[in-house]
């Protein structure tokens, strides 16, 4: 029963966040924006991440449950890498935004995108006890408020300050490394 629920929410919280995922690459592929891109290739992780957490629900195991929590927080760390080199990139090399209100939607999309996921990872790992879970869902809300991020970007570059995206992508990229120490953390103390 616990294995069926987890998956469950696994596979719920992974659809939600594929969409989400999907929805800002239409938007990155209009704008170009680097801010975009590092959310959207965290949400895309995160989306991924629910891959190892599934399995391990799926053979019913509590260690593999804990090797999927250290693969999530590889995924993060992965996504902060990737995210911070395209912010510095764009920062030395920088490109004009374009079609700017679908960039702020996107960033919306990315907020609520994250959210409902948080919600259902985080009442599953409650009710089941899945500290793995539960990390995950924090950090699924921490995401969230940080796609907000895209939103000040496309507002910043909108009334002229073009630096601003790879500056809050690097803002993204700070936030995310520090889901990472926190959900290592919750993970190693498991």
């Amino acid at each position: 029963m616990r294995s069926r629920a987890g998956l469950r929410a696994v596979l719920w919280s992974l659809a939600i966040l594929g969409v989400t995922a999907g929805l800002q690459l239409v938007v990155f592929v209009m704008s170009g924006s680097v801010a975009l891109l590092a959310d959207l290739i965290h949400n895309a992780g995160d989306a991924l991440t629910a891959i190892p957490l599934g399995i391990a629900f799926l053979v019913r195991s509590r260690r593999a449950e804990r090797w999927a929590g250290f693969a999530v927080v590889g995924a993060i760390f992965v996504s902060a890498t990737v995210a911070g080199v395209e912010a510095v990139d764009r920062l030395f090399h920088p490109a004009e935004l374009t079609h700017l209100p679908a960039l702020a939607v996107a960033g919306l999309i990315g907020f609520v995108g994250n959210e409902i996921a948080a919600q259902v990872r985080l009442r599953a790992g409650e009710r089941l006890a899945s500290p793995a879970l539960v990390a995950d869902g924090h950090h699924a809300r921490i995401d969230g408020i940080v796609s907000l991020g895209v939103v000040v970007a496309a507002g910043a570059v909108a009334v002229g300050i073009p630096r601003a995206d790879p500056i809050v992508g690097l803002a993204i990229t700070v936030l995310i490394l520090r889901i990472t120490w926190q959900a290592w953390q919750t993970v190693r103390d498991e």
